[in-house]
């Protein structure tokens, strides 16, 4: 876990939705939408969709200072994630539809589709 003062220089500061859902009745897929805006970061990366904990998705930083991503992912999956900010802190996303212990003894964050 990151000490609090650590944290808090990397809240979720943006007030529109940070997790967006679309879906298609003629798609086996719902495209997911990450929003962000982690303090005074310079890289964001997701890991473990598609239970991939190797390889990131990487995020586009936007000239307002957020993130984002817009990513197809399979019907009727669950995926554990986690935002790899700077290289070095672990964030959890706050929307996510669950949490889950992870093997460190930490929390990884759940989106179910």
């Amino acid at each position: 876990a990151l000490p609090r003062e650590v944290y808090k220089s990397f809240l979720f500061t943006k007030k529109s939705k940070m997790l967006q859902k679309t879906y298609y009745k003629t798609k086996d897929y719902c495209k997911v939408k990450f929003s962000f805006e982690p303090g005074n970061a310079k890289k964001v990366d997701i890991l473990g969709l598609n239970d991939d904990w190797k390889k990131p998705v990487k995020m586009k930083k936007k000239k307002d200072g957020s993130f984002g991503v817009s990513i197809n992912l399979p019907k009727e999956s669950r995926h554990e994630f986690k935002y790899l900010v700077d290289e070095k802190n672990w964030l959890n996303e706050p929307e996510a539809d669950q949490q889950a212990m992870n093997i460190y003894g930490g929390t990884n964050s759940v989106l179910i589709i």
